[in-house]
């Protein structure tokens, strides 16, 4: 009786851990640059006496899908959708660097350039921080150029700094708690000059929200079978200790 009753109970806590990245993979269905989190179950074999042929699930978080998710036109100038596989590098909240595929570039009043979330982006010698200007413009190679607040406008513009564009091919990198990717083996990532952006344009998530919402549902559906399969034990048990009762 005790093999049905921990056998639901490990699969119940496979199917929240399922759960928990669906609900977070559909928390960020419209997040810029997005990428789903992948999850996968593990049979966790248990040796000992009265042990042997049960296997526990371990269910979590194994990857992160790579695909590119739809590209769209937005026509701000800090608005910039990496080609390919390229990668933006920032400086995560704990100092470390960190890649992501967020391209909703911000300048705060202080002139440090950032994500949509407030990471710092990188340049050729760290944050970048831009000078008051008129116009901001960022080429296809990741040059940032700006017309100097108060100058001419017929001048040409000026070259201040370029984002640090990386590409993880040949580098196993995984997604951290914080949304960023790293390589495995730790140490950061070298620039790629080929690395390409397109101006103008944002990426969006790449979590098709469908198909997560049938995650959902079938992950709810065999929770309910679970939790049948404990009541089912429950009676068995009952009609057991009926049977011993001596009236």
């Amino acid at each position: 009786m005790d093999r049905l009753i921990y056998s639901s109970l490990a699969a119940m806590r496979g199917l929240m851990a399922k759960q928990a990245t669906t609900a977070s993979n559909l928390a960020n269905v419209s997040t810029t640059g997005f990428r789903g989190d992948m999850a996968s179950a593990t049979a966790t074999w248990l040796r000992g006496p009265g042990m042997d042929g049960r296997a526990a699930p371990s269910e979590g978080v194994i990857d992160a899908d790579m695909r590119v998710g739809a590209v769209a036109a937005t026509g701000r100038a800090l608005d910039v959708a990496m080609e390919g596989d390229a990668m933006l590098g920032v400086q995560a909240e704990n100092g470390e660097e960190g890649y992501t595929r967020r391209g909703d570039l911000m300048v705060s009043e202080t002139g440090l350039l950032t994500t949509g979330d407030g990471l710092p982006v990188l340049g050729g010698s760290g944050p970048i921080t831009l000078p008051p200007a008129d116009k901001i413009e960022i080429d296809a190679g990741g040059v940032i150029w700006i017309q100097p607040k108060g100058g001419n406008a017929n001048d040409p513009l000026q070259q201040v700094d370029q984002l640090k564009l990386v590409n993880a091919s040949g580098t196993r990198i995984a997604k951290s708690m914080d949304g960023l990717f790293r390589p495995v083996a730790g140490g950061t990532l070298p620039s790629d000059p080929d690395a390409r952006v397109n101006a103008g344009a944002l990426e969006g998530s790449n979590v098709n929200a469908s198909a997560a919402l049938v995650d959902m549902i079938g992950a709810s559906r065999d929770w309910e079978m679970q939790v049948k399969m404990l009541t089912t034990a429950q009676d068995l048990d009952k009609s057991s200790a009926d049977l011993m009762r001596l009236d």
